[in-house]
């Protein structure tokens, strides 16, 4: 399918329109993630709105980002929800009970569980216009880097030591909802083994307000499973350990632990840049470590990385888009370029009964893809913004710029919708979502792409793979996982 270049007042009325959802967002030092369906902040989105927000005023981005990490852990960990006022969103505060985790940030409300670390990719894209603009912006920023450098690393270490304790490679995760992809069918078979108990406290939901089709969103009964690992992390209070221990639901997820490599590259290069000594280098064996993990799990008869479900030490095979999580953390250049190829092909983007040639968060030739419902099949705009960003950063700009004009011509509605229908482009889930306007503000400024560094695949630095709570057999190996 052949796009079009948007026309000048396509453009002009997009910009507009984008930037008038992002400010009736706004609450002053953060963004909502949408008027009503999200009314707080969320940890990944707020990447997002940051660097959508850069293309127009540097120093509100670098608020936003401030504003997150107000609410980081001690641990290190940046929770995926920020409570700012009272709401009718569930789960709210009441349910979460943070109060009992003792790493808890004083003075924030938040939630308990993180999500997918994209931040110091934003901090990269704000830092290039900062750059570019010169003057006080370009002050204010790197000055910003140097401040909070830090708590950056200290959010990266987190997800590497407390979320990786036996160096597999890849990040654990302990909830879909910590994937970013709440319900998308990478879960199903984790999911499978999540029994609520009889203690659980009842619930009424009320996301199911805001839509009007409820088969955009989970099932209740997947909704009580959320629920139920919610009430399992209070009784571990928090204590990632202790959840491990306990815990249903354990997760190596390849998409998280391919964003916190190229993130952690971002953040060498970025403190190299700005004379900053400590934390460098470690930064650099985090990317190196989980790069590794991404492309051991890569499945040679798919080019598709894979989950591993650490609870049974079995591979998750599922066309899901997080399959070409190699695309965003690199390694292996011949790899890269099959997965572009296939990520265009016919089984991805170039599949011929989509509507508009994005990134379907799984694919339309899969027997999981469901075209309607939340992440088991509809189009995601950030999911195909992080597939252009890393495709134009691997030296693919003739592909990345396909993703992003199709983008566009997704978005020229200026409904800018949550999610949409790949098959008719019908807008689903919430209008006025924040970061799918920050997304078109970025594809609008089309930056030229980031500088490609040359990194090496090396498996015999990582211990072979265990069902979670077993202590590896032998310090180095190959991975020991069933097929």
């Amino acid at each position: 399918m052949t796009v079009s270049q948007p026309t000048p007042n396509d453009v002009a009325l997009m910009a507009g329109r984008a930037g008038y959802v992002l400010k009736g967002n706004d609450r002053g030092d953060f963004t909502v993630a949408s008027p009503t369906l999200y009314p707080h902040m969320w940890s990944w989105d707020a990447g997002f709105v940051a660097l959508g927000i850069a293309t127009v005023s540097v120093p509100r981005a670098l608020t936003e980002l401030r504003t997150l990490l107000s609410g980081q852990w001690a641990t290190g960990m940046l929770p995926h929800i920020l409570f700012h006022s009272p709401s009718d969103y569930f789960p709210d505060t009441d349910r979460w009970r943070t109060q009992v985790a003792a790493a808890r940030p004083a003075g924030v409300l938040t939630s308990g569980i993180t999500q997918p670390p994209i931040h110091v990719i934003a901090l990269s894209r704000i830092l290039h216009d900062a750059r570019r603009r010169g003057g006080p912006d370009r002050e204010l920023a790197e000055a910003f880097v140097v401040e909070t450098f830090p708590q950056w690393l200290a959010w990266h270490r987190y997800l590497a030591t407390a979320r990786d304790p036996y160096a597999h490679g890849l990040v654990e995760i302990h909830h879909g909802w910590e994937s970013g992809m709440d319900d998308s069918p990478r879960w199903d078979a984790p999911y499978s083994h999540v029994h609520p108990g009889p203690e659980m406290p009842p619930f009424v939901r009320r996301d199911l307000a805001h839509v009007s089709d409820p088969s955009q969103r989970p099932s209740d009964a997947e909704y009580a499973r959320y629920l139920w690992l919610l009430e399992q992390k209070v009784r571990a209070r928090y204590d990632d350990a202790a959840y491990r221990a306990t815990g249903d639901f354990v997760v190596g997820d390849v998409l998280v632990s391919a964003l916190l490599a190229a993130a952690s590259d971002l953040l060498a290069d970025i403190g190299a840049e700005l004379g900053i000594v400590e934390g460098v280098e470690e930064s650099r064996a985090i990317a190196r470590r989980f790069r590794t993990g991404v492309l051991r799990s890569v499945d040679p008869a798919t080019d598709l990385a894979r989950d591993l479900d650490l609870r049974t030490g079995k591979y998750l095979d599922v066309d899901s888009a997080a399959g070409f999580a190699p695309l965003l953390c690199g390694g292996d250049d011949a790899l890269i370029r099959r997965q572009r190829d296939l990520l265009l092909g016919p089984r991805w983007c170039g599949h011929s009964r989509l509507r508009w040639p994005v990134v379907p968060s799984v694919s339309p030739a899969s027997p999981h893809f469901r075209e309607r419902t939340y992440w088991r099949g509809p189009q995601w705009p950030v999911l195909n913004w992080l597939m252009a960003w890393a495709l134009n950063r691997s030296g693919e700009q003739e592909a990345a710029n396909s993703l992003r004009l199709a983008g566009l011509a997704q978005l020229v509605d200026c409904d800018f919708a949550e999610y949409y229908e790949p098959l008719t482009g019908e807008q689903l889930g919430s209008r006025d979502q924040s970061w799918t306007a920050a997304i078109a503000l970025d594809f609008l400024a089309a930056r030229r792409p980031g500088r490609r560094r040359p990194v090496r695949l090396l498996t015999s630095e990582l211990p072979r793979v265990t069902p979670a709570g077993r202590p590896p057999t032998q310090e180095f190996g190959g991975p020991t996982v069933a097929r």
